[in-house]
């Protein structure tokens, strides 16, 4: 083989292999998720008020009694086990009514997972009326979800968006949608400022609910998260406000 011939041969085997190996790295940092903690797990698992149900696709969490027909599904944020969620939406799910829908992002990042609203919806066909949100990144995603689905056949009508520790990057001020924003004090990722920068993005009659000495991971339960403030507050205090919030926001909504 002519020495150029065997130069570009060798470009082209590293090059491939330097791809080979960006591709395992990506795939071990996808997979490196901030794990559930598992006491507020089984606390949810246990809990006598909702019933939970895992899937593929996601996990769905009923209420046993007082179920009002909506549904929401809800995206968890890069790299946080579904499962961390649990522990505080059970709440939600008694307080308010709801059936919740926690997603399972492809690659544990939502921004990756490009199935429709509906992969999701499915889980729950009692369900009447959707809502969809989500916390931190999961939030924006539920954004882009939040106008999007009604465009395409067979997919559902979201009445609105429900953030929770997030905010939204595309424009939802002109789409007629109900918001509710529940955020920390105490929040490093998505600080006050930011949710106050984006507030113009959701509609004029969106609801702010700042909760005081909340951080970020407090609207989980996975332990410390890089970057993030300090947590003043109690986390089972922190559960029932974040649920109260709900469903105060879903009895003002009608």
């Amino acid at each position: 083989m002519p020495r150029p011939f065997r130069i570009v041969a060798r470009v082209v085997v590293w090059t491939l292999v330097a791809l080979a190996l960006l591709v395992v790295l990506f795939l071990a940092y996808a997979h490196t998720v901030m794990q559930g903690e598992r006491p507020a797990a089984l606390a949810a698992w246990t809990d006598p008020a909702v019933e939970i149900t895992a899937h593929d696709e996601g996990i769905v969490i009923e209420p046993v009694e007082g179920g009002t027909g909506d549904g929401l599904v809800f995206i968890p944020g890069a790299k946080v086990d579904p499962y961390a969620y649990l522990y505080k939406l059970s709440a939600v799910a008694e307080a308010s009514g709801l059936t919740i829908v926690v997603t399972e992002p492809t690659l544990n990042l939502a921004f990756f997972d490009t199935r429709p609203l509906s992969t999701f919806t499915a889980l729950a066909p009692d369900v009447s009326r959707w809502w969809v949100g989500g916390h931190s990144l999961g939030g924006v995603r539920a954004c882009q979800l939040a106008t999007g689905g009604a465009d395409a056949s067979g997919e559902p009508k979201v009445a609105g968006v429900m953030l929770f520790g997030s905010y939204c990057a595309n424009d939802l001020s002109g789409s007629g949608l109900a918001a509710l924003s529940i955020s920390g004090s105490n929040d490093g990722l998505s600080t006050p400022a930011k949710i106050e920068g984006a507030a113009g993005l959701l509609p004029g009659d969106a609801v702010f609910v700042e909760l005081e000495g909340v951080n970020h991971a407090d609207f989980g339960d996975y332990g410390a998260q890089p970057g993030d403030g300090e947590s003043t507050r109690d986390d089972a205090e922190v559960r029932d406000e974040i649920a109260a919030a709900v469903a105060a926001f879903l009895d003002g909504a009608g």
